[in-house]
């Protein structure tokens, strides 16, 4: 049993005091201790290091208070057998012939979209309200969105993303033959953007609604004119497939690649407005603040930073993770939200199966929210931000209080989970799953 001696849980203290703005007391505590004499390497010792140590105490503890005489799948405590959500909570939509990767409520009304590797998206149209019988119930309707004429499951038409505009009334959906296509809420196809060389990864609408942003594999990102109906600027800066794009304004945006850069545009110049170079690894996810102030960004390399306009170099490097991350997703709260009295927070999901919350005015973490077996693949807050939901590849979505950092319902379905997002009332919660299915859950507290 590794143990820990007295100088050593005194440097940590110091370390901890001096990490967190104590200058004061980390001197009196350095001069009483004798720190400077004592010969502990300081560049061995991570920062946040007491704080890991007692995180992993306390998880010891729970674990140990729950460990039985006969084995036990470990991927559970005891409190989150008492929340598992009911079946009679849970709506399954099945219809899709190969897996769902993708999926959207519509931000004014009902509607659920989910996208399939089987060429297809679908408009599900749920039940208002939040009573049992809704989720026995299911869908009211469903519209089938084919992607290719006659047989499904053509491989070159996979929708790899979606995405409905701010009034709910067109639903853009990106597909693997590298086309971008609109569709209106009963079904039709409004428009086919073509210009893309390579599969298309991530598509956005602008808050206006009269842009659309598309990034692609052939490592451009393209900004068109939906009233138009043709393209408006294609950008052409990264080496690499583009993976990501986000809109800081109705007219200007970020974009990221597997070529490690980050690049912030602007419709109409004909060069990066902002480039951003620090990270090491493929940038799989970059998102603005709700105020437009901070651009996130997460990576391969471990890490996830937070830039800003006003300087080349990122403001705050965060490295709590293990292993890649995966995505990332600001809070609804702070200035510029619904919720402007509660404080901003950065939400990071990686392989390393944990969910870490952000400080990110200061750079430091909150916590590590700790519950799954297998890599995060996505996290959504509610629209009041006082809950998270979480989806991993153990067929687990995990609904955690930010107020106690506890798992409050959980579900267990049988595939892993690529996205889950909540409705705009934030009392049902969507999933997809690798087994070609959707699923909504019926979510009071």
């Amino acid at each position: 049993m590794t143990s820990i001696t007295s100088v050593e849980l005194n440097y940590l203290v110091f370390r901890y005091l001096q990490e967190s703005g104590f200058t004061h007391s980390a001197f009196v505590l350095g001069y009483e201790a004798g720190i400077n004499k004592c010969t502990i390497d300081g560049n061995m010792v991570p920062p946040g290091a007491l704080i890991t140590f007692v995180q992993k105490g306390l998880q010891y503890l729970e674990m140990e208070a729950n460990l039985r005489p006969e084995p036990m799948d470990i991927s559970t405590a005891s409190t989150s057998q008492t929340c598992e959500i009911p079946s009679s909570d849970v709506m399954i939509l099945e219809g899709h012939t190969s897996e769902v990767c993708a999926c959207a409520w519509s931000p004014t009304g009902s509607l659920l979209a989910s996208g399939s590797g089987d060429s297809t998206a679908r408009i599900w149209t749920m039940a208002e309200g939040t009573s049992r019988s809704v989720a026995q119930n299911g869908p009211l309707n469903v519209l089938v969105l084919k992607h290719v004429k006659g047989r499904t499951n053509e491989k070159s038409k996979d929708v790899t993303t979606l995405d409905w505009n701010g009034e709910g009334t067109l639903l853009a959906t990106g597909s693997y033959d590298g086309q971008a296509r609109i569709w209106s809420t009963d079904g039709e196809l409004k428009t086919t953007l073509s210009k893309h060389k390579g599969p298309i990864f991530t598509l956005k609408w602008n808050k206006k609604g009269d842009y659309l942003l598309t990034g692609s594999c052939d490592k451009t990102a393209i900004v068109w004119d939906v009233r138009a109906e043709e393209w408006k600027q294609q950008f052409e800066f990264h080496s690499g497939p583009t993976l990501d794009v986000d809109w800081r304004n109705n007219v200007s945006f970020a974009t990221s690649s597997t070529d490690h850069m980050i690049y912030v545009c602007k419709v109409g110049e004909t060069r990066p407005i902002k480039t951003f170079a620090g990270h090491q690894g493929e940038v799989n996810c970059v998102k603005w603040d709700p105020t437009g102030s901070w651009l996130a960004s997460c990576s391969d390399d471990i890490s996830a930073k937070i830039w800003s306009m006003k300087q080349d170099k990122y403001v705050h490097d965060l490295r709590e993770h293990s292993k890649e991350i995966y995505t990332i997703r600001w809070s609804p709260t702070g200035p510029g939200t619904n919720n402007p009295n509660q404080p901003l927070v950065l939400a990071s999901a990686s392989f390393d199966s944990t969910v870490k919350l952000w400080d990110v005015e200061f750079g430091k973490l909150l916590c590590s929210l700790n519950g799954h077996r297998e890599p995060v693949y996505s996290v959504a807050f509610s629209p009041n931000g006082e809950y998270l939901a979480s989806g991993s590849l153990d067929r687990c979505i995990n609904i955690w209080s930010l107020r106690e950092g506890k798992i409050v319902k959980t579900y267990a379905g049988n595939g892993g989970i690529f996205e889950v997002c909540w409705n705009k009332e934030g009392d049902k919660i969507a999933a997809c799953f690798a087994n070609n299915t959707v699923c909504v859950l019926d979510f009071r507290m």
